[in-house]
């Protein structure tokens, strides 16, 4: 008989974000670290849908008084969504990621640190097999000009501003990174949540909730700090996330393709003026993705627009405006979907799942 752990590995692997098999099977290691048997068990009968335990335990077929203490053990440990809605418990298979490891954020152990790090790249090249992505970036705000044709949806400011409830949570990355003695000494408090993922984190005892005035400091001070703001892609994003280029799980695995700017959703580029630029190298300091190389004889910066994501990160650090963002070719431009159930039923079409 099929262990339960690669069922449910290709369970997971059949939602959206996926879960890729390997073949040093460092992906089971991890399930196994995060559920047992019975837990495992259980999630093959679950589905990307809010369901009452009754529906689920009959396609279990199990007693839904003997599941629902484990479904809502499991929504405790981060493996699954429990909502109660008007006073019914309801549950709901979760992605990989995003979903299931930043829900770890105060689980984690050095054993499942060092055998996620082993297996994300294999994650992150699958996901970046789609045409859509999961998440996004947007310029920090410092950098957007007059001239850019920027949409509500791509300004950071705007998206906070138009929540009902947020909540700020550590960052899984770069905690993960201090657990195993690395990392680096940007702030930590950097995970924006908002509406009704605020109000599961909160559920589970993670992060705390915020005034929009508070996450607007939070963006700033992370801009200043280097951090790259990417929410997940839809024009209602659920997060932001700010990341650093050394700790980020996606930037530091996006960074080691020819081409990043090709896989990342981001509808501008940076350009130099070359009359403004002094060749300071403040801009080439900054890029998470070394995109920008300063001519030490010509003493000039230029950017590989190939590289470039578009996050505006060298615009605030050049001090004598000869950096800017500019908008990408019309036919080089993604609109994100409308919300992120739109956002994952394009990736599942994309995958044929459906």
């Amino acid at each position: 008989m099929t262990d339960v752990y690669k069922k449910l590995a290709v369970h997971l692997d059949n939602t959206p974000s996926g879960f890729p098999e390997t073949k040093s099977g460092v992906e089971l290691r991890i399930l196994k670290q995060l559920f047992t048997k019975k837990e495992a068990k259980l999630a093959l009968s679950l589905v990307l849908m809010l369901e009452p335990a009754g529906k689920i335990a009959k396609r279990a077929g199990m007693d839904p008084g003997e599941i629902e203490p484990v479904l809502i053990e499991m929504g405790k440990k981060g493996l699954i969504i429990h909502v109660n809605r008007n006073e019914e418990n309801t549950f709901m298979l979760l992605h990989f990621v995003v979903g299931i490891w930043e829900y770890q954020v105060n689980r984690l152990t050095r054993e499942l640190i060092k055998d996620f790090n082993e297996y994300v790249p294999h994650l992150i090249k699958s996901q970046y097999k789609n045409k859509t992505r999961q998440l996004r970036v947007i310029p920090v705000a410092k950098a957007v000009n007059t001239q850019l044709n920027i949409m509500d949806y791509e300004q950071v400011e705007n998206i906070i501003r138009s929540q009902s409830k947020i909540l700020v949570a550590p960052c899984i990355c770069r905690k993960e990174h201090k657990i195993m003695d690395k990392g680096c000494d940007k702030p930590s408090e950097t995970c924006l949540v908002f509406g009704g993922g605020a109000y599961i984190y909160e559920s589970r005892g993670i992060g705390r909730t915020i005034t929009k005035k508070e996450a607007l400091d939070i963006i700033k001070q992370g801009v200043k700090q280097g951090l790259v703001p990417q929410p997940s892609n839809a024009k209602k994003p659920l997060n932001i996330c700010l990341c650093c280029g050394c700790c980020c799980q996606i930037l530091k695995n996006i960074k080691e393709f020819p081409a990043p700017a090709k896989i990342v959703s981001s509808n501008f580029q940076a350009g130099v003026d070359p009359d403004e630029c002094t060749g300071c190298q403040a801009c080439e300091e900054i890029c998470p993705m070394d995109a920008v190389k300063v001519d030490k004889e010509k003493i000039i910066a230029s950017v590989n627009l190939d590289r470039c994501i578009g996050c505006g990160l060298c615009v605030t650090a050049c001090q004598f405006d000869a950096v800017s963002l500019k908008d990408k070719k019309e036919t080089e431009k993604t609109e994100p979907p409308a919300n992120l159930v739109e956002t994952y039923m394009n990736i599942a079409k994309e995958k044929g799942l459906f």
